[in-house]
């Protein structure tokens, strides 16, 4: 099989590349700042988002296009930036695929689309839209190209994974060693439900949705737990052996803290420690219900307790705690 990924440098896309090609599979990256390990199945295409000759001239022959580069999260990035990658840029990578005739396409969502799910609630595939932050608006937009296309006769499937975890990531790193360096005070009583999926349970729903998802579908990737923030950070406490304070911060000042030093930092060109986008993930409930995807065979392993201690260990053996 003959595999193109976007994104190959990242958490998710690394982690991917590894499984393919245990699996034999050759693979196409595009390859734009961040480099990836090159090995005998793999051949890097030099190249951004939004060359759409390079693109379409790399992508034939393409059996499966894993589209999954994006601007992520940080403070430093305009609006502009984050709509040229992750809308149109996921447009003009769709549409060179579309014409190289790929047969198969994924396109990685984001659960931030769904905004904040009511109180004891999970969401399902058809849960009401309200993203919260400019990342999660313009991935929408993106996911709403893809299922456009999908509409005009293209095989697309979306994925929205539920919060990603493990090796490699730096995103929960920074959660883990704030902990683990006793800089964490969780802000408001942490009652959010997140669904945390550790990076092999969610590359697994990954090839199994390119094998058995459906055109035009929607299928929600997470863990079977839903759990709350404070559960979450009691539990990497727990794996660090780190106590975190007993007490909480009111929401209302930290989005201040946070918002002054947003524009303080970004007079410097930095991001700042605490952002507003970070406060999100403690305030906005995102669960996820993976009934669809279980009727593929979508069945994770991995409880956040043994993911957890999995990715702790492997930060302590890379020295990064």
């Amino acid at each position: 099989m003959q595999a193109f990924i976007t994104g190959a440098s990242g958490f998710i896309g690394s982690h991917l590349v590894d499984s393919l090609v245990q699996k034999k599979w050759r693979i196409r990256a595009l390859v734009h700042k961040n480099r990836i390990l090159q090995q005998e199945k793999i051949e890097a295409i030099q190249g951004d988002i939004g060359d759409f000759e390079i693109l379409r001239d790399a992508l034939e022959g393409t059996d499966i296009l894993f589209h999954l580069a994006s601007a992520l999260g940080s403070s430093l990035i305009s609006k502009d930036e984050f709509y040229r990658i992750n809308c149109r840029g996921t447009e003009n990578v769709l549409r060179a695929a579309r014409e190289a005739n790929v047969k198969k396409i994924i396109h990685l969502s984001s659960a931030g689309v769904l905004g904040s799910v009511k109180p004891n609630e999970v969401a399902d595939e058809d849960c009401p839209l309200n993203p919260k932050n400019i990342y999660d608006k313009s991935k929408l937009e993106g996911e709403k190209v893809a299922l456009c296309l999908a509409n005009e006769g293209l095989d697309i499937v979306v994925l929205r994974p539920g919060w990603v975890y493990g090796p490699r990531d730096r995103r929960t790193f920074k959660l883990i060693k704030a902990i683990d360096k006793r800089r964490f005070i969780l802000v408001t009583k942490g009652n959010a439900r997140q669904t945390p999926i550790y990076i092999q349970d969610l590359i697994q729903g990954i090839l199994l949705c390119a094998e058995k998802g459906k055109r035009g579908e929607i299928y929600h990737l997470a863990g079977r737990e839903a759990l709350t923030v404070r559960e979450i950070v009691e539990t990497i406490s727990s794996v660090t052996g780190k106590k975190i304070p007993s007490f909480s911060l009111p929401l209302p000042p930290v989005k201040l803290v946070a918002w002054t030093m947003e524009k303080i930092f970004s007079l410097f060109k930095k991001e700042a420690p605490l952002t507003l986008s970070k406060i999100s993930f403690f305030i906005h409930p995102k669960p996820l219900s993976i009934q669809k995807a279980g009727q593929l065979g979508f069945s994770p392993e991995t409880s956040f307790q043994e993911g957890m201690e999995m990715t702790v260990f492997w930060h302590k053996e890379q020295g990064w705690l």
